[in-house]
C-alpha cells in the first residue's frame, strides 16, 4: 500500500520565511553588539580594572613597608614622637582607603599616599642620624623602589582611564554606554596642589 505525501508549498514557504525572519537577528546581534562598542567597552574597562588593581597592591606593599619603619625609627626615639605618630596615622589613612566597603577610589588612594609620602618624608628631618642606620637603608630603598612602581602603576592607570572615557563618549558607542550604564572612571591624582609637589620619598 503506497502513502503519499502532500506539501503544500505555499504553507512551507512561509514556514521557512518565518523561520528566518526569527534567525536574522539571531545572526546579527552578535554584529550589532559589535558595531555598537559593547565589547569594546567591557575590554577597556577591564584594563581600567587590571591597572587599578596594580596600584592597590602596589600602595598595599607600601602600607606593609611603614610598620618596620616605624619599629626601626623607635631604636632612635627614647619616647614615641608626634612624627612616628603622623606616619602611623597616615599608614591607617592608607590602608583604610585600600579597604573601604563598596570599592577604592582613586582619588582618596591619590591623597592618602601623598599624605603617607609627606609624612615618611618628616622621619629623616626629625631623625638625621638615621642616614647611617643599615635597616633604615634598606627600607629606603625599597620605599623609594614602591613609590617608583606606584607612579609606573599611576600611568598605566591613567592612560587606560583615558582610553575608556574618551570611548564612550563618541558616537555611537555613547548610547551603548547609556543603556548599560558605563560611567567614566576618575584618574588618579591628588586635587591639592600642594599635594603635587611631593612625588616621591626623599631621604
Amino acid at each position: 500500500m503506497a502513502v503519499s505525501l502532500q506539501i503544500d508549498v505555499p504553507t512551507y514557504h512561509r514556514g521557512l520565511s518565518m523561520r528566518r525572519k526569527l534567525l536574522l537577528p539571531l545572526l546579527l546581534l552578535p554584529l550589532t553588539l559589535a558595531g555598537c562598542g559593547y565589547n569594546t567597552i567591557q575590554t577597556y574597562e577591564e584594563r581600567v580594572n587590571s591597572a587599578q588593581g596594580q596600584i592597590e597592591t602596589t600602595l598595599q606593599r607600601r602600607a606593609d613597608l611603614v610598620p618596620n619603619l616605624v619599629e626601626t625609627v623607635k631604636g632612635f626615639a627614647k619616647q614615641e614622637s608626634e612624627v612616628l605618630t603622623n606616619v602611623t596615622r597616615a599608614r591607617a589613612g592608607l590602608v583604610g582607603a585600600l579597604q573601604k566597603p563598596g570599592g577604592t577610589n582613586p582619588q582618596e588612594l591619590a591623597e592618602a599616599n601623598a599624605a603617607l609620602t609627606r609624612s615618611i618624608n618628616l622621619v629623616v628631618e626629625a631623625y638625621p642620624e638615621l642616614r647611617s642606620n643599615e635597616n633604615f637603608l634598606r627600607l629606603q630603598d625599597e620605599l623609594v623602589g614602591t613609590e617608583n612602581r606606584v607612579a609606573v602603576a599611576r600611568q598605566d592607570y591613567n592612560s587606560a582611564v583615558e582610553s575608556y572615557n574618551a570611548y564612550i563618549r563618541r558616537f555611537p558607542q555613547n548610547l551603548t554606554a547609556k543603556v548599560i550604564g558605563a560611567k567614566p572612571h576618575e584618574y588618579f591624582q591628588v586635587t591639592d596642589a600642594a599635594n603635587r609637589e611631593v612625588p616621591q620619598v626623599k631621604f
